[in-house]
Order: structure tokens, then C-alpha cells, then sequence
């Protein structure tokens, strides 16, 4: 009896085991069949690659890209009694204000974007917000219409970029701004003008960050021989060859003598002469590309290569340089100035200082329209145009920037014609833009040959790999002997002729005026562009200025408009030891001035 009963729970046993071993199996065939809803063994994680930075020459950060987060948060995950507790470290995390967060999380149930503009570091500590309201109990589980458990909570992601530019006006318009588009709900930058503009396949990123593995029991993906990653690759850095504290001062002197000329504009740059590295360039009509409003609309275009206007007396030296160039006048030749006014067909010629006779060269140191009137017809046709070419105009000036306008010159027929000849002698009857008369004058100082100017440096990579810009050799477009000639001559003007107001003891300052009327529906008005275009230089380094007003109106002789704005950029370069002056020759001037009598 005592066996038949042990054997019977031995049977029932085994029948229990089997019955679990076949329950198991059926399972396990199941879950082997149907679809299921399981974590993936890998997980992904990506970061978007950012838009590159623009900096100046001495590393300060112009123009800087930062990411922007959404906080989204799911309502039916918030413990109805703890929505409080929910919106008051929600609001201390973040920065919002308490009444905005309950108003959103009243708009509807589910997902809810408490914010699209989080940085950088507040998104950080919202993360950690996140991970703490879960330990904390604020964020429950609720089953959806389907069964599932879902916890979802405060979620941050990337939403954008925003291009930020922390010295505000600085630098524009010529650094441009951007624009933003939508890109699969998030927002990218993209340039529109200037820098930004120009320079934008460079800055654009390059590749996003992706790393696809497994992850431990802390949720963090573990990085081994089985994980896939790609490696962020942001936009390259723009170095420029402007230093921060040159171009504010430049600003700030173009400000100030705009508003005392009640001008429209005041254009300034400063270029290096040897290597046409553009150091500064100015208006005194700029922007802040963060917030650009309606009235900055006419500011936003870069008008030293945007703008082209009819040079007016500072054409007059290129001409000259080509009459010596091809030997057909000799400095001291002596040309008629027929008492400052002379009829040449059916135009009259008039000058401000009247001459009978004066030499080749002080048409220039004077500005005789009726002296480089006669001389240029010395010029065939071809050899006129030819030369205007020669120095750069009707072409590009090179200058890494978009949009520039080339400017215009009479054809060859024309210049065959002497009235045309004439006038074009002294700056009309043609058109060029700020930067390309500073490239032509750069002749002058840099033994005749022609460079192109750079904004920009270099490049630089996220590694540090320094990529320098490409630059065109040097063209010889007149003689070194010519070249040191026409520098005399530019010497000569600022000495003893229309620019006086220039002179700088202990540096060698040499240049042009040129006032010339202003176009408007085919008729000459009552308004003026005044430009002053030369040179200072010290033992050392060598500067090409140039200078444009656009329409003073207190006064408009070039002399008292554009180089006393010439005369202060010198002076501030000499204060920021861009220049130093020959020690002998600044005591030599000041001895002379003391002992100047005074008339009274």
C-alpha cells in the first residue's frame, strides 16, 4: 500500500514537471512567432555638428553658433498632486515664469513644449531635473487606449541653432547675417550677406555625431568593437585679418565725423600694403545681426564693394602713373592752366585754384582738372582703357565678400573721343567702388605691383588644422621706377598741396583728394561723394587708407570731409603701435612749430 501511495505522488510529480516543461515550450514557440515589443540590444544616440565660428585676428569670437533645446513634457505622466512641485523647480531649472508653465500644461493633455529656446546649460540641468523627478515620484506610469505602460516624463532635445554675435554692431554690414530654415523640425542657419554669405559652405557643418551600441544597466551605451559611431564634424572657424580693437576705433572715428558732416555714410579701410591684408573696414552705417529692424534695411548692404559711384580727382594719379608709364609726359613738363577755366570744345573745364602755367606733377599736388584734361589726351584709346584695367577696374576686386559691383569705364571708341578723354581724366564718365580704388592707390606703395585685399586669414578646423586662405601672386602693373615717382608726387600733395591736413611727423604720408557730384535721374545735384585715398608709412610696415563720404552736408570739399577722417585713423594707429613714427623727425617738427612766430 505504502509503495502504491509513493509511486502515485512520484506519477503526479513528474506529470506537474512535464505539464510546466510543455507550458514553457508553448511559450517560448509563441513569443518565437508573434511580433513583440522588446528593447532593442542597440541603442542610438545622435548630436547635431554646429555652424562654425567667425573670429578676428587677435581670437575674439564675432560671430558663434549655440544650440538651442525643447523641453516637452507629458501631462498624463505628472502626479495630479505633485503639478505643483512640478512647475516651481521646472520654473527655477529654466528660467520661465511659473504662470507660462501651468498655461502651457493647461493647453492640452499629452505632449506639451514648455520651451523651444533652452541653452545649452540650462538643458544640462534640466536632464538632471528629469532624472531626479522620476526618482521623486512626480512622473507616474498611465496605460494608453492599447494597454501600454507608458513613463515618459520631461524630455529634452535638440530644436536649432541660433547665430549669436556678442559685439553686436561690430564689424558690420560687411560680416553679413543669416537666416534660418526649418530642416525636419529643426532650425538651421544659413548666410545671406557678407561673411556669413560668402564663407558659408565653410561654416556649414560638416557631419552629425552617431553612435549606435549597447547599453548597461545605467543606460549608458557601452563604445566597443561591435558600436557604430560617426564623429561630429562642425563648420570650419573664419579667422579674419582684423583685429577687434582696430576696427572699433576705426567705427568709432567714421561715427563721429559722420554726424558732425551730417553725412549719409563714411566708408574707411586700411589695408596692408605688401600683402593687401585688410586690417579694417568700416562704416559708419552698421547693424546688429541679431536683430535686425526695419530702419537698418538700407545699412545692411557692404558699401565699399556694394556701392559705385564716379571716383571724381582721385582718378587723376592712376592717369598720370599711365602717362609716365608709357613716357609721354615727364613731371616737370609745364602745362597751361589757362586761369582755372578752359573751354575744350563744347565743355568748359574749371579749376578751384586758378594757374596759368604749372608743372606735369602739381596737377596733381593741386588737382587741376584742366592740367590731367590736356595731359590725357596723350592717351589713345586702347592705352586708356587698357590701363584703367591694368589697375583693377571694371574688374572684381578680389576681396573675399559677395556682391560687389564692378564699376564701369567708356569703352575704347569712347576714349578715342577727347571730351570723353577729359573727363574721365578727372573721374567722371566712369564708376568704381571703395575697395577698388584702395587696391589701385595700393600700387603707389608697393613698388607698382597689384595685390588683392583679404578679409579672412585662414581657416581652422575642430582639430586646430590651420588652413590658409589662397591668395593671387602680385602683378606688376607699372614700373618700380614709376611707382616711386607717383609716391613723390602723393608725398608732395599732403606736404604742400590738397591734403596738408594729412601730415603726420615721423611717417611718410602721402595722398589724393576727390570731391565729385552725385548722380541722380541723369542729372548732376547739389551733393557730393569726397574720398581721400593714400598712404602712411613708418621704417617698418607700410599702410594703404582709403576714405569715402557720401554726401556731406555741412561741407564738402574732400579736405575738411574725408582727410581729417584719414588724418584720425593715423593718429589712432600710431596710439595702437601699429605705426611709430621716427623719433628724430617728431622732435625736428615739434622744434620747428615752437619756433613758427605768431602773427597777431
Amino acid at each position: 500500500m505504502r509503495n502504491s501511495s509513493k509511486s502515485k505522488k512520484i506519477l503526479a510529480l513528474f506529470l506537474v514537471l512535464v505539464l510546466g516543461f510543455a507550458i514553457f515550450l508553448a511559450v517560448m514557440l509563441y513569443t518565437a512567432i508573434h511580433d513583440r515589443d522588446i528593447p532593442s540590444i542597440f541603442s542610438e544616440e545622435t548630436s547635431k555638428a554646429q555652424r562654425g565660428s567667425i573670429i578676428s585676428s587677435d581670437g575674439f569670437h564675432i560671430a558663434t553658433t549655440q544650440k538651442l533645446y525643447k523641453a516637452v513634457v507629458n501631462t498624463r505622466n505628472i502626479d495630479s498632486n505633485k503639478t505643483e512641485l512640478f512647475v516651481q523647480l521646472f520654473s527655477i531649472y529654466s528660467g520661465i515664469d511659473p504662470a507660462d508653465i501651468r498655461q502651457r500644461l493647461l493647453t492640452r493633455k499629452g505632449s506639451v513644449t514648455l520651451s523651444y529656446h533652452i541653452s545649452p546649460k540650462e538643458a544640462m540641468y534640466l536632464k538632471t531635473l528629469a532624472f531626479e523627478l522620476r526618482r521623486l515620484g512626480v512622473f507616474i506610469e498611465y496605460t494608453n487606449r492599447n494597454g501600454d505602460r507608458i513613463l515618459q516624463g520631461l524630455t529634452i532635445l535638440e530644436s536649432g541653432e541660433a547665430r549669436e554675435y556678442p559685439y553686436g554692431k561690430l564689424m558690420s554690414p560687411f560680416l553679413g547675417y543669416p537666416r534660418k530654415i526649418e530642416e525636419e523640425g529643426y532650425t538651421r542657419v544659413y548666410g545671406i550677406k557678407g561673411l556669413e554669405k560668402f564663407f558659408d559652405e565653410e561654416l556649414n557643418p560638416q557631419q552629425n555625431k552617431a553612435q549606435k551600441a549597447m547599453r548597461d544597466v545605467n543606460g549608458y551605451l557601452i563604445l566597443n568593437k561591435q558600436s557604430d559611431t560617426k564623429q561630429q564634424i562642425n563648420g570650419l572657424t573664419v579667422k579674419l585679418n582684423i583685429p577687434i580693437a582696430l576696427q572699433g576705433r576705426v567705427e568709432a572715428i567714421t561715427d563721429r565725423i559722420k554726424e558732425k558732416l551730417q553725412a549719409d555714410e563714411i566708408i574707411a579701410t586700411v589695408m596692408d600694403s605688401k600683402s593687401g591684408k585688410i586690417l579694417a573696414l568700416a562704416s559708419s552705417n552698421r547693424f546688429d545681426p541679431s536683430h535686425i529692424r526695419r530702419e537698418d534695411y538700407p545699412s545692411l548692404n557692404a558699401n565699399a564693394i556694394e556701392y559705385s559711384y564716379e571716383p571724381g580727382s582721385v582718378i587723376k594719379p592712376v592717369i598720370f602713373a599711365l602717362l609716365l608709364e608709357r613716357h609721354l609726359i615727364n613731371p616737370y613738363d609745364m602745362v597751361n592752366g589757362h586761369g582755372g577755366r578752359y573751354q575744350m570744345g563744347r565743355k568748359v573745364i574749371v579749376d578751384e585754384h586758378k594757374f596759368d602755367m604749372i608743372s606735369a606733377e602739381n596737377v596733381i599736388v593741386y588737382s587741376s582738372n584742366i592740367g590731367i584734361a590736356q595731359l590725357a589726351q596723350k592717351l589713345s584709346g586702347a592705352q586708356f582703357t587698357e590701363g584703367l584695367r591694368q589697375f583693377g577696374f571694371t574688374h572684381f576686386s578680389g576681396v573675399d565678400l559677395p556682391y560687389e559691383k564692378r564699376g564701369s569705364i567708356p569703352s575704347s571708341a569712347q576714349l578715342n573721343n577727347y571730351l570723353y578723354k577729359a573727363i574721365t581724366s578727372y573721374g567722371y564718365g566712369m564708376r568704381a567702388n571703395a575697395m577698388q580704388l584702395v587696391k589701385a592707390f595700393n600700387v603707389f606703395n608697393n613698388g607698382g605691383k597689384i595685390v588683392n585685399p583679404m578679409v579672412v586669414d585662414s581657416l581652422i578646423d575642430d582639430n586646430g588644422r590651420i588652413i590658409p586662405m589662397q591668395t593671387q601672386p602680385p602683378i606688376q602693373v607699372i614700373s618700380p621706377a614709376t611707382a616711386q615717382q607717383m609716391k613723390r608726387i602723393l608725398i608732395k600733395t599732403v606736404v604742400e598741396g590738397t591734403g596738408t591736413s594729412a601730415k603726420t611727423p615721423g611717417l611718410e604720408v602721402g595722398g589724393k583728394t576727390g570731391t565729385a557730384h552725385i548722380a541722380k535721374n541723369g542729372a548732376y545735384v547739389n551733393s557730393y561723394h569726397t574720398s581721400f585715398i593714400g598712404f602712411a608709412n613708418d621704417t617698418k610696415h607700410r599702410y594703404t587708407i582709403g576714405v569715402t563720404v557720401i554726401n556731406p552736408r555741412t561741407v564738402y570739399f574732400a579736405s575738411i570731409t574725408a582727410v581729417p577722417v584719414f588724418k584720425g585713423i593715423v593718429d589712432m594707429m600710431i596710439e595702437e603701435k601699429f605705426l611709430k613714427p621716427d623719433p628724430a623727425a617728431v622732435a625736428a617738427a615739434a622744434a620747428a612749430k615752437d619756433e613758427t612766430p605768431v602773427h597777431h
